[in-house]
């Protein structure tokens, strides 16, 4: 007596997301990268870590920009408080008979934007390029210590 059992997995095996040993691979960021506006947005992270540290002389910001030349890279103040740092990664040239194994770099443009504190100079900031490495200076506005000797008295009315 032959017995029936159902076929739940189906017989194409690479295209049934219920086979368990289905030869296809979930890939997440597939689906992340598809979009071509998250896209940009993605690349913008990923392309543009930036270390922000404060001394007590001013605000240095570290965008690493491997590959990068400083004609491709603006730094920019916008609405005299938030400092934007852009470029470009332009595609490398493809030729046909190039066999490509792996492409982890990504292009495109990319946008960091940082709202910076009332303390700072705006019309001072200087930018610096080495070994793609962009370094962004902002300086801060010297704050004065009162003295004991500058005491204001206020006179009392009524």
């Amino acid at each position: 007596m032959s017995m029936m059992i159902p076929s739940f997995f189906g017989n194409n095996r690479r295209s049934n997301i219920f086979d368990p040993f289905s030869l296809d691979v979930w890939d997440p960021l597939k689906e992340l990268t598809s979009s071509s506006s998250f896209s940009r947005e993605t690349s913008a992270i990923v392309n543009a870590r930036v270390d922000w540290r404060e001394t007590p002389e001013a605000h240095v910001f570290k965008a690493d920009l491997p590959g990068l030349k400083k004609e491709e890279v603006k730094v920019e103040v916008e609405d005299d408080s938030v400092l934007k740092i852009s470029g470009e990664r332009h595609v490398e040239k493809e030729d046909k008979n190039d066999t490509w194994h792996r492409v982890e770099r990504s292009s495109g443009e990319f946008t960091r934007r940082f709202r910076l504190p009332e303390n700072v100079k705006m019309d001072e900031v200087k930018a610096a390029m080495e070994n793609g490495v962009l370094t962004v200076t902002v300086p801060k506005v010297e704050v004065t210590k009162k003295k004991a000797d500058d005491v204001k008295s206020i006179q009392i009315t009524g």
